[in-house]
């Protein structure tokens, strides 16, 4: 694939720039997104952090921090066998029947492991609470009160054919069930601004989405040495006040490709937001099916955004 010229983001003081033409998949910072709207909805006094879901033994903070115990669906053999066959995504009703037949990989709370089939089941719980799809409850609770209008959750081939990188893999947005926005860079940093900023969120709840249960993996190439995981926000455990998010995964054990960002202290305030893209594609897969760590990242690619936001 031809080497692409850098895309550059950019929020200073609330004004964003960088082009509005350019799509790139969120991949798993639309779980940062996911989050907000759980989280908006606990603001509103319509969702509870910790009680226990119905029909469940874990809670909605556990599923977003990833300690709920569930496996995760794109680690089976029966997901990477689809995907290379350029199979349709399973149904709901498919995938949740693949999730209740998953045992717990420890009891919820007492472990951490990144599940795509978590943030389904919070996907699922945002719907049914208020009573739309993803797409509209994610721009009346997150998207459109931050000003973003130009981003989308790819619901076909065709939408992720609209990416810079196009979809050299014919692969199915429909895969990443919690759902897979599409839209500019710009997007993507003014999102992370708003999340930072308190734009979105009232100050308790943005506590809690950046208090990070600690994460021991593999860290080669990346800006930090300690991980920890809030709510649907990877952090350095280091940076007691600025957080970073930066997918261990870029594309959850999915594609391995997309954005993926970090707060870093190089801004001349101290906080920023840089966002990465990163590539993995089959090789990935492969290194994990032989053995590798669970979370050992695709470190195929190179930096593709570099962005800064500031107050």
């Amino acid at each position: 694939m031809a080497v692409r010229a850098p895309l550059i983001a950019s929020c200073v003081a609330d004004k964003v720039a960088g082009d509005r033409s350019a799509l790139v998949p969120w991949w798993s910072i639309a779980k940062t997104a996911i989050a907000a709207c759980a989280l908006a909805l606990v603001a509103g006094g319509r969702l509870d952090l910790d009680q226990t879901m119905p029909g469940r033994r874990f809670t909605l903070r556990q599923l977003l921090q990833h300690t709920s115990g569930l496996p995760c669906y794109t680690e089976s053999d029966a997901y990477e066998v689809a995907v290379e066959r350029h199979d349709d995504p399973w149904s709901e009703d498919g995938l949740l029947a693949h999730i209740d037949a998953a045992k717990l990989l420890f009891e919820p709370g007492q472990g951490w492991s990144y599940s795509n089939s978590g943030y389904f089941l919070v996907r699922r719980l945002i719907e049914q609470v208020a009573g739309s799809d993803i797409e509209p409850a994610l721009n009346a609770l997150v998207l459109g009160p931050l000003g973003i209008s130009d981003s989308f959750v790819a619901r076909t081939r065709a939408d992720l054919r609209r990416s810079v990188f196009g979809d050299e893999d014919d692969f199915h947005p429909g895969w990443v069930s919690h759902g897979l926005l599409l839209g500019p860079p710009r997007d993507v940093v003014r999102f992370m601004h708003g999340i930072f900023t308190g734009a979105l969120l009232p100050p308790p709840l943005r506590d809690q989405m950046r208090h990070r249960h600690p994460v021991v993996v593999e860290l080669k190439d990346r800006p930090w040495r300690t991980a920890g995981y809030g709510l649907g926000l990877m952090m350095d455990n280091r940076l007691a006040a600025r957080s970073l998010h930066r997918p261990l995964r870029p594309g959850a054990g999915q594609r391995g490709r997309g954005l993926s960002l970090s707060r870093s202290r190089r801004a001349a305030d101290g906080r920023g937001v840089r966002a990465d893209r990163r590539a993995g594609h089959r090789r990935a897969r492969r290194a994990r099916r032989g053995g590798a760590p669970a979370l050992k990242s695709a470190r195929c690619g190179r930096s593709i955004v570099e962005a800064i936001s500031a107050r």
